[in-house]
């Protein structure tokens, strides 16, 4: 694929994370004076741990002075056009010009229906993503009322404006084919995300957004091409940030991508990305550009390209699961665990080195944080419920759980600690399960069941908070806190099972396709 010539841009996503707000400010204050071009925020309105997305660019606007601002990506079914084409020019006028609207489709169609959105199929949601662009450009653009009759949205003679202070560009998150062909006709950039369509599969979407573009009268060129990195083993781009810049640079070449966003908060991150990073992978792009060819490749950034995905020679897979000791707290059961689905057998030929066995090794460290964490949590549970431990003891106990997130009471941990399962579960969902479902469709039972078991501990960990408030509300008869205990045995049975049929299950495809985080 060609260079499309586009100026270079990078940028970082930020999570905003609601219990914490001040975090994705000054993140993003450091983004602004590091150089960085654009800062986005994930949009999942149904998600009450984030903070809402517009709310939170409309502050980080008006603490910033000159980066650009972005939903990553807006989610349409329930942001209506109407309304988010008033938002976002609304904030484009007050930010002196610097709003730009990622946009999606949809997904987590369970949770959308919760909130009061629409349930769409594919096919309906491509049809309202293109209604939703068309509404967007005419309120834009001015003018006479807006008149307009589709299938998901209707105008009847809505008044156009404000108009936004500069032309606000469309980027579409897309990964099918008829969603892809969409942003090529009437979008003004593809933001696709490494796990979702990793680095192999670019080019053959670029290839649809380019005939597509071109159908419909557009030259390719008009389309920019936007990335959400995931870096580390299986993801891209791999190795240090040192190694970057040849990555990225080769990528722009070879697929035509032009705008790399990182997902991370941390201050030292993000100022490597924009200080050292982008300025070397825009050095090796403009020579590339005055020699007429591509990047030349080191030899360590050729290596890391020829061994990325690939099975290279090493040893049999030596990662162990941590096995289910099939001890239970609780007579209660969550799921049968008889009717868990298995992968595919493994290849016994097949070798592994230890960097590609590094994210196997990376799930079981973050599992047993978890299980560490959960002892402890069940040990100060028992304490306070037998009056043992007084708030002011806890606290003390409290300061050296890692997950402690500044909580002292009980209530606060067991929130820290259910957040911080939720969130874990979260980023398998989105981000896991996706790309090893893309590499090994065989794979789906197993990440279907995974994903339910993840849905059931959300709800248990649910009935742990209304718990918790009937523990200190209640009259003297100690229901309240048997079913605390209750429901914190089930749990710990919950999630230990769990926790070891995922990797039973996963750690060995993860050796082999990553992670694309």
């Amino acid at each position: 694929m060609p260079d499309y010539g586009h100026e270079l841009l990078f940028g970082s996503v930020l999570t905003p994370v609601a219990d914490r707000p001040g975090e994705v400010v000054a993140a993003a204050r450091i983004a602004d004076a590091a150089g960085l071009d654009l800062v986005s925020i994930p949009d999942h309105p149904y998600q009450p741990g984030f903070l809402d997305a517009w709310a939170t660019l409309a502050v980080i606007a008006a603490a910033t002075s000159r980066i650009r601002v972005l939903p990553n990506v807006a989610n349409l079914p329930l942001r209506p056009p109407a309304a988010l084409a008033r938002t976002a020019a609304s904030l484009d006028l007050l930010s002196g010009g610097r709003v730009e609207l990622g946009l999606g489709a949809g997904a987590y169609w369970d949770s959308i229906t919760a909130e009061g959105g629409p349930h769409r199929t594919p096919g309906e949601a491509l049809a309202a993503t293109r209604e939703a662009i068309e509404i967007l450009r005419a309120l834009w653009a001015g003018g006479a009322r807006v008149h307009f009759e589709g299938k998901h949205y209707k105008l009847a003679g809505a008044a156009p404006g404000p108009a936004p202070a500069h032309p606000i560009s469309v980027w579409l998150g897309a990964v099918g084919p008829r969603m892809l062909r969409l942003a090529g006709a009437a979008a003004d950039g593809w933001l696709p995300s490494v796990p979702h369509v990793p680095p192999p599969r670019l080019a053959r979407g670029q290839l649809i957004i380019d005939e597509a573009a071109e159908e419909a009268g557009r030259k390719p060129e008009q389309v920019r091409r936007l990335y959400n990195l995931s870096p580390g083993p299986g993801g891209f781009p791999q190795g240090p940030p040192g190694d970057w810049p040849e990555q990225l640079a080769q990528l722009t070449f070879e697929a035509g991508t032009s705008a790399y966003l990182l997902p991370s908060g941390h201050p030292e991150l993000i100022r490597t990305f924009a200080e050292e990073v982008a300025p070397a992978t825009r050095e090796l792009v403009a020579a590339a550009r005055t020699r007429g060819d591509e990047p030349r490749m080191s030899r360590a950034a050729a290596g890391v390209r020829a061994t990325s995905g690939t099975a290279a020679a090493g040893h049999p897979f030596s990662v162990q699961p941590t096995p289910d000791t099939g001890l239970r707290h609780s007579a209660e059961r969550l799921w049968d665990e008889a009717a868990r689905p298995a992968g595919p057998d493994r290849d016994p030929q097949r070798r592994f080195t230890p960097a590609q066995e590094e994210p196997a090794r990376n799930l079981i460290a973050a599992h047993d944080q978890l299980r560490e964490d959960l002892t402890q949590l069940r040990d100060i549970v028992d304490q306070v419920l037998a009056e043992t431990l007084a708030p002011g003891e806890a606290r003390s106990e409290l300061q050296a759980l890692s997950l402690r997130q500044n909580a002292w009471a009980l209530g606060a941990y067991c929130a820290s600690y259910c957040r911080i399962t939720t969130a874990h579960h979260m980023r398998e969902d989105q981000d896991l399960f996706p790309h090893l479902r893309g590499n090994d469709p065989s794979l789906g039972p197993v990440l279907d069941r995974l994903t339910e078991e993840h849905h059931a501990i959300h709800g248990l960990i649910e009935r742990i908070d209304q718990e918790l408030v009937a523990s200190v509300t209640e009259t003297g008869d100690g229901s309240g806190r048997t079913g605390l205990r209750a429901a914190v045995d089930l749990l710990t049975d919950a999630l230990l099972s769990h926790l070891a049929y995922e990797e039973r299950e996963l750690i060995e495809p993860m050796a082999r396709f990553g992670t694309g985080w």
